[in-house]
Formats: structure tokens, sequence, C-alpha cells
């Protein structure tokens, strides 16, 4: 055999040892404990679905995985923290509108780019918000409360949790695809939007699907619709602004990111369990009760999802006029 056959058969030798060694040279994760860095204040829906998911994948997998609270500067906080990670498989960033959609579009002189600096795992779930309105208001589903708005301009308000909060920004583009006409009133948290509708300083408001049920219960708000892509399992009887307005979505939702530069294989290996936890009757069945709806996605689908959403909520927030701090 000549040294052209020798070096080629060498080659060839080479390449297969190469391509057979991958499976074996992958170091195995999660290798310890994993952090999910959650950016706001511990309790809200969002911060409860990480803790139910990363729990399942505590019992699963053995090894810890803690969503760890880094509040501050509407999210930017714990949101840079999780940028500046090592991409090492360790840190994660548990996103949501506010974070990663909302807060690029709003706020200035951010260290870090949602886009270049995070590569998403997965699409959990989304929650649908509500559209509540006074029950003295004389209507009852949302063409009539649009009409109603046109034929007493001026005369109607709407609260919201502040300005470019999620409710805020649902608002200004529910304002922008039907003409509503209605004056925006920031105040501080939900329940003091809802108690400000039940006194009458103002008409409206969208709010969180959970908040929302006892009040309607009383007969103290009436439910207008909801404001996901369709009617959510808690309110079946309320429709979705999509059924008026072609498309409408303004539901938030939970994603999950990690510094870019993490290893692909963790990425697929982690957005593939989460997947099999959302598949879970039991964990479906709590969600469901939260008011979420389930979505799991792969990390392609998810990074699809992400690009949209940031060019939604951009929109929304050139709309509203909320200045960028």
């Amino acid at each position: 055999m000549n040294g052209i056959a020798l070096r080629r058969r060498g080659l060839i030798a080479g390449t297969a040892a190469l391509l057979a060694t991958p499976a074996f040279a992958q170091p195995a994760w999660p290798r310890g404990p994993v952090r999910w860095i959650f950016p706001f204040t511990p309790g809200s829906a969002v911060d409860v679905v990480a803790r139910l998911v990363a729990q399942d994948l505590t019992e699963r997998l053995g090894q810890s995985f803690i969503v760890e609270s880094r509040t501050g500067a509407g999210g930017s906080i714990g949101t840079e923290v999780a940028a500046r990670a090592r991409p090492d498989g360790d840190t994660f960033l548990v996103g949501s509108p506010g974070n990663m959609a909302i807060g690029p579009a709003l706020l200035r002189n951010l260290t870090y780019d949602v886009q270049r600096d995070f590569a998403a795992i997965t699409h959990m779930v989304t929650f649908p918000q509500v559209l509540v309105v006074s029950p003295s208001l004389p209507v009852r589903n949302l063409a009539e409360l649009v009409a109603y708005s046109k034929a007493n301009p001026g005369r109607l308000n709407y609260a919201s949790s502040g300005v470019g909060a999620t409710n805020h920004l649902a608002m200004e583009m529910l304002r922008a695809a039907t003409g509503l006409n209605a004056t925006h009133v920031p105040y501080r948290g939900g329940l003091v939007t809802l108690q400000a509708i039940m006194s009458n300083d103002v008409q409206m408001c969208i709010e969180g699907i959970l908040t929302v049920p006892s009040f309607l219960a009383e007969g103290k708000l009436r439910a207008i619709a909801v404001t996901g892509a369709e009617r959510s399992a808690l309110m079946p009887d309320v429709p979705a602004v999509a059924e008026t307005v072609p498309d409408f979505d303004a539901g938030a939702w939970v994603m999950l990111f990690a510094p870019t530069g993490t290893p692909a294989p963790i990425i697929e290996k982690l957005s593939a369990e989460i997947r099999t936890t959302l598949a879970k009757p039991a964990i479906r069945a709590r969600l469901t009760e939260l008011g979420a709806t389930v979505t799991g996605t792969t990390a392609e689908q998810a990074a699809t999802i992400h690009r949209l959403e940031l060019a939604k909520w951009r929109r929304a927030v050139e709309a509203s006029g909320a200045a960028a701090g």
C-alpha cells in the first residue's frame, strides 16, 4: 500500500474516532445546583410557575434548581446579573414581558441586549389578562364599550399599575386596535386599580385573571374580554379580544433564558426536561388553576416567539408615549 493510501486510511480512522467520542466527552449536566434568577418580587404568578417547574426538575434530575430573586430597577438588575453570568449551565433567567420585552423598549442605558446576551430555552406558559369595567357602564361586550367611549369622548378613564406596566401597555394595544376613547390614570398595584373602579374614580382596567373572580361574583366588576389569543379555561364565557380584533394577543408569559454561549446540548436538554415537566397532568392542572395556558416549546420556537414579543411590546410602548427612563 502506497504512502497516500496509508495517510488516507489514517485520516479516515482518526475522523471516525472523533465522531465516536462526543457522547462520552460531553460532561453530565446538571453537575451541581442550578439557579434561576427571578428579577422581580417573589409571589407573583410568574414566580409561582418558575418555582413549580424548578421543584419538579429538582425531584427528577437529582440536583437543586433554585429560584433566586434579584429585584430592582424594573427587573433590569436581576436580568443584568444573568446576562453577565458564566455560560456554563449553572445560571438561567426567568423572563416575562416586563424584563424581556417592555424593559428593553422603555429603559435607556441598559448594559445588556436581551437578544444578543440571551438564548431562549422554552416558552412555558401564557397568562391572559381580563378587561373589567364598572357595572355602572351600560356595556356588555367590547364592541359596546368602544362604541360608548366614542359617543362619550373624554368621559372614560382607565387604571393601570403604573406607566409602562404590562396592563398599561395592554390597554394601549387595545386602544390602538379599536379606537377606544379612554384616558390613562396610573396607580400603584393591582388591587388599588380595582378599588378605583368600584369607587368610580375610573371606569375600567386590565388586570390579572386570578385577581378579579370574587369581585365579578359579587357584581362589583363586569368582565368584558380576556386579552389572550383565546378564551381562558377559568372564564370560558368571557370572549377573547381576538374574537372582535383578529390576532389580538396581549397576554403575559413565562419564558426561560440562558446566557449566550451556554452549550447547545445543555439548552436542548433543559428545554426537553421542562417540556416533560409541563406535560405532567398534575403540573398542568395546577397551572390551569393559576389561570395559565401551558405551551412548552422548543428553544427554536421560543426564540421566534421572543422576537415577535419584543416587536409587539415595543410598538405598545411607542403608542403609549411612555417616557424611557
